[in-house]
């Protein structure tokens, strides 16, 4: 359980910060950038959720999201190498994915296939939904990057892709109104 009293312990100032189970890593380390960018495209969400009154089935589904993103930089800060730690670590399972996939294809079948790339803009909820997405993919680049090296689950690296489908995906129902924005290839040249 959480129990936050003391917000500055000082334990951090030689450059390194605590993992789930205890042990210290650099704060550059490849694990502690991942969960990094995981809480980076949280508060993206939370940004975007400023925005989504108008849209109450995506702005569930993205408190949700907010929540499961907790579980994920939980899964991520205690490494599975093989250790009894005494208790059942927090894990990305399947379900969640599956119901990421179930959320895309319901906004999905709203929507009109696309025939050009879509540009991240619009509404200020698509434009920072869009945001969020740009950095879920970089939490899934340096996810996959740490899998080469560390044990990361495969529910965990399948559910930051869904995410990210699901981000543009919600973006362009946040848009459905006004329409898509478009790329226009060579259109300045």
């Amino acid at each position: 359980m959480v129990k936050l009293n003391k917000i500055y312990t000082r334990t951090g100032d030689d450059g390194t910060t605590g993992l789930a189970a205890g042990p210290r890593r650099a704060k550059h380390d490849l694990r502690v950038d991942s969960f990094g960018a995981v809480d980076e495209t949280n508060a993206a969400i939370g940004l975007a959720r400023l925005h989504s009154g108008a849209a109450p089935e995506i702005e569930e589904t993205l408190a949700r999201i907010q929540n499961e993103l907790f579980d994920l930089g939980a899964d991520l800060a205690t490494p599975d190498d093989g250790a009894d730690l005494g208790y059942e670590p927090l894990r990305i399972v399947a379900s969640q994915v599956e119901r990421l996939e179930h959320d895309i294809d319901a906004l999905n079948a709203r929507l009109e296939p696309l025939k050009s790339f879509v540009l991240p803009a619009g509404t200020p909820l698509a434009a920072n939904l869009h945001m969020a997405r740009t950095i879920a993919r970089r939490a899934e680049r340096l996810m996959t990057a740490l899998a080469a090296r560390e044990t990361v689950s495969q529910a965990t690296l399948s559910y930051v892709n869904r995410l990210s489908d699901y981000l543009f995906v919600a973006a362009r129902v946040a848009n459905l109104a006004q329409g898509d924005v478009l790329w226009a290839p060579g259109k300045t040249r």
